[in-house]
C-alpha cells in the first residue's frame, strides 16, 4: 500500500508499507521526516505523523490491482495539523466554507503534452500535427488518452470528456465537478496517471503550459 501525501510545492509524495502494517497505520499513522514537505528547504528536521484516509483506498490499476494507495493527512505529535501539508490545508479551508453554510464544487479541464520520449533531442519532439478537437489520424494521442480515461475510472475518478487541443501534441480530458477535497486528490491521481501511461506508451508526457515556443 502506498501512502501518498503533498508537499507544499504539490509534489506527491510517497511512503510504502506491506498490507501486514496497514491496520497499524489506520490506527496509529505512520512516522514520517517532515523536512522532506518542506519544499527542499531542509532547515531542521521534523518528526510528523502520516494518517491513511481510509476512504481514499484505490487500487492502481498500471500495478494490476496489486498495489493500493491512499491519500494521508499529515499532522505533528501534539496532533496539530502540519503547515506544509497541502490536502490538510485545503481541509482546513473547506471547514471554514462549511461553517457558512456553502460546499465547494470543483471542475478540471487538464491539458498536457506528448512527445518523443528522446532524451537526445535538443527540442520537443511532438507526436502529431493535429489542432483543436482533430480526430484519427491526425491525433495519435487518442489511445493514450482511452487508456489514460480506463485508468481513472478504475479508481472512481468520473471523466467527462476528452480532446486533442489546439497545439501539436496538446491533449485535454475533462473530469466531472465533485467536491473540492476529492477533486484535488483526483488530480494529483491524473498526473501520476499521464506519466504512467506515457511509460507504458515509450513517449514523454507533460504538464508544462507552454512547452512549444510557436505554438499555443
Amino acid at each position: 500500500v502506498r501512502l501518498w501525501f503533498v508537499d507544499v510545492l504539490g509534489i506527491l509524495k510517497s511512503l510504502a508499507i506491506p498490507v501486514s502494517e496497514l491496520e497499524p497505520a489506520l490506527e496509529e499513522g505512520v512516522g514520517l521526516d517532515g523536512s522532506a514537505m518542506e519544499g527542499g528547504a531542509r532547515m531542521r528536521e521534523r518528526d510528523v505523523i502520516a494518517y491513511p484516509d481510509a476512504d481514499s483506498f484505490g487500487l492502481l490499476p498500471w500495478r494490476d490491482g496489486q498495489v493500493a494507495r491512499m491519500f494521508c493527512s499529515v499532522r505533528r505529535p501534539d496532533g496539530q495539523s502540519f503547515a506544509a501539508d497541502s490536502r490538510a490545508a485545503l481541509t482546513g479551508v473547506l471547514g471554514a466554507v462549511a461553517d457558512l453554510g456553502w460546499t465547494a464544487q470543483v471542475g478540471a479541464e487538464i491539458e498536457f503534452f506528448l512527445f518523443a520520449d528522446d532524451a537526445e533531442a535538443e527540442l520537443p519532439s511532438p507526436l502529431d500535427d493535429g489542432a483543436y478537437f482533430d480526430l484519427t489520424p491526425l491525433d495519435e494521442g487518442s489511445d493514450f488518452r482511452r487508456r489514460t480515461i480506463d485508468h481513472l475510472e478504475q479508481l472512481g475518478i468520473p471523466v467527462k470528456a476528452s480532446h486533442h487541443e489546439v497545439a501539436p501534441s496538446q491533449h485535454e480530458i475533462q473530469l466531472t465537478h465533485t467536491d473540492a477535497l476529492s477533486m484535488a486528490d483526483a488530480i494529483t491521481t491524473f498526473r501520476l496517471t499521464v506519466k504512467e501511461v506515457a511509460s507504458e506508451f515509450g513517449v514523454f508526457a507533460t504538464f508544462m503550459p507552454k512547452p512549444l515556443e510557436h505554438h499555443a
